[in-house]
């Protein structure tokens, strides 16, 4: 593509920075881009990321909380920059172009300063993104490398972008980044969550290209964040998705809707650093372990890390590693990444407590994989299955009921993917399954930790509707049960059906002493100690789940998930928990 001239530069900070420069697209949509790159002349490798969030918004303008938080708890953050530039989930110019970096964002279509239709994460998106890369390896301040970083969003399309293999693309770092816009995030094991919704409403249509003087000022420059036209209501309902009716309405993956925004994953071959983080339940960690897993990238990374969702991005850990790897690919530096081990963990403790160890691979080669057996008579996780037969029921609109084990005899490191094989039998024609994995001190106290958005997040959880239990056998492990979502199997009432439930990746080390939990529920893990007043940039409370929360009485009639559940046990028919126990080294 040519360039299109006609944006506004200065120099600022140490730094030339181009506004708005335009990026014309193959359908002849322009959109607009900020170029933050070195005053001195040369060819610089580029850091581009592309969203819907809104390049000038300033970070502490619409996520004030979670800045004050992160500066509060993190103060290598604010250090060593001005922070004019902060930008929601994206990097910190000041900390990358003095180190011979260009940094290019580009508002997504129909975002901020770019005009279009919204669309999210669809295929018009990551060929956007990728004709973006293409345009940024070709200018004269560009050494021909792009890699695209960020957070979430700017993760998410990363790997839909890759699958693409635009020219100019060398490397990409997708942080806590969902990558299966099903699986991950609009229908947990089938079942539908909020979070897309109310994430839209508050996140999405407050910076829409066209709301312009009915909405945020930039504190960098004074235009307006999503300008420079303001539009009717009618004309902006006109240029966006209903997102809410797109996810509710396609409610299976084989949709052309969730087909064409799943990256595949056999194209997905540039070097990558996929970062994750534990508490992140709900949304991104189990996009980043897939990643990592089914990508086609002989040259990709592991890490994964705890504190809030936002956080160790900014970091100087966070931007060290980021450095590291770009560095590498990007500029040819010999610093030693093609060395590195392939998976670096923040190994969890109780009381927010991290431990890094390096790995091998993902999940952990020397993982011993532990039945822990559902004892429904004593409400107990045992070794051995009982020997008789046993069953338990429970209101679906209750707490459930929840198993534990023994105190622990000897510490425990549980860290991996985790499954449950349940026989179930409900009263109707369906029955939701939300499982929580927990642990409690040796008071009975839970273990929580802070979770990448909710501050009193459980170990880990897991997701089915019972009638989406059809499995994909090629792609189905032990311990990652995959299901296909391709069709609905209603239950006969009464009926006992055998369920594999897959519990998302996580990790926490238990001193003896301590006890693992399993909670089987009809709802939502609710926290015991009470709400937590939530972020300034989300509509609910935090109650233990954050913003991912499934009581959409649309896809949860009462009729049909509000009947009582019973769950079985066998000598025949064993159930159990498959935890994956790290032995000591």
């Amino acid at each position: 593509m040519d360039d299109v001239t006609g944006f506004k530069s200065e120099i600022r900070d140490g730094m030339i920075i181009d506004w708005d420069v335009p990026i014309k697209m193959d359908d002849g949509l322009v959109l607009r881009a900020d170029v933050y790159r070195p005053i001195q002349e040369g060819r610089y490798p580029v850091i581009l990321s592309y969203g819907p969030y809104g390049k000038y918004l300033h970070f502490e303008d619409g996520y004030e909380t979670c800045w004050n938080i992160m500066c509060k708890n993190q103060p290598d953050v604010p250090a060593g920059s001005t922070n004019k530039y902060q930008n929601w989930e994206v990097v910190d110019p000041e900390k990358w172009v003095p180190d011979g970096y260009s940094v290019v964002r580009v508002d997504s279509r129909g975002c901020g300063r770019s005009p279009g239709y919204i669309d999210l994460w669809s295929l018009r998106e990551a060929q956007d993104q990728g004709l973006c890369v293409t345009w940024a390896s070709k200018q004269s301040w560009s050494n021909g490398k792009v890699g695209i970083n960020g957070i979430s969003y700017y993760a998410m399309n990363q790997y839909q972008t890759a699958a693409l293999q635009p020219e100019g693309l060398e490397a990409i770092c997708a942080w806590e980044g969902a990558a299966d816009f099903y699986r991950d995030m609009s229908h947990h094991g089938g079942i539908l969550c909020l979070f897309g919704k109310n994430w839209y409403d508050m996140q999405v249509k407050s910076v829409q290209y066209g709301v312009g003087e009915n909405g945020y000022q930039s504190r960098m420059n004074g235009d307006w964040v999503s300008g420079p036209e303001t539009l009717t209501s009618e004309e902006l309902g006109s240029n966006r998705c209903d997102f809410d009716k797109d996810l509710y309405e396609n409610d299976l993956v084989n949709t052309e809707y969730f087909q064409s925004r799943n990256p595949d994953w056999s194209k997905v071959e540039v070097p990558m650093l996929t970062c994750s983080n534990w508490g992140g339940q709900g949304l991104h960690p189990r996009g980043n372990f897939e990643a990592y897993t089914q990508s086609a990238s002989k040259n990709k990374w592991l890490e994964v890390h705890g504190k809030e969702h936002w956080t160790e991005f900014y970091t100087d850990y966070g931007v060290e590693i980021q450095k590291l790897f770009f560095g590498y690919f990007l500029k040819g530096e010999d610093n030693g990444w093609d060395q590195r081990p392939k998976v670096q963990l923040q190994v969890r403790h109780p009381g927010e407590k991290f431990v890094e160890r390096f790995e091998q691979d993902w999940p952990l080669p020397s993982t011993a994989w532990t039945k822990f057996y559902l004892n429904y008579h004593h409400m107990s996780l045992d070794v051995s299955n009982p020997d008789a037969d046993q069953t338990v029921s429970y209101d679906p609109m209750g707490d459930g009921v929840t198993l534990t084990t023994t105190p622990l005899d000897e510490d425990m490191e549980i860290t991996g993917p985790m499954a449950a094989k349940l026989f179930v039998s409900s009263e109707s024609t369906d029955a939701d399954l939300f499982l929580v994995v927990r642990a409690f001190y040796p008071d009975f106290k839970e273990v929580v930790f802070k979770g990448a958005l909710d501050p009193h997040t459980p170990i880990a959880q897991g997701w089915l509707r019972a009638s989406h239990r059809k499995l994909d056998m090629a792609l189905t492990r032990p311990d990652r049960p995959y299901h296909t979502h391709d069709e609905k199997q209603p239950l006969t009432p009464g009926q006992i059906y055998e369920l594999d439930i897959e519990i998302w990746p996580s990790c926490i080390s238990l001193p003896k002493g301590f006890r693992i939990a399993l909670s089987i529920r009809g709802r939502d893990y609710v926290y015991p100690g009470g709400a937590d007043s939530g972020l300034s940039n989300m509509k609910n409370k935090f109650t233990g789940v954050g913003p991912f929360l499934h009581d959409d009485p649309r896809d949860r009639p009462l009729e049909i998930y509000g009947k009582t559940v019973t769950l079985h046990n066998s000598p025949s028919q064993q159930s159990y928990l498959l935890l994956p126990v790290i032995p000591k080294k």
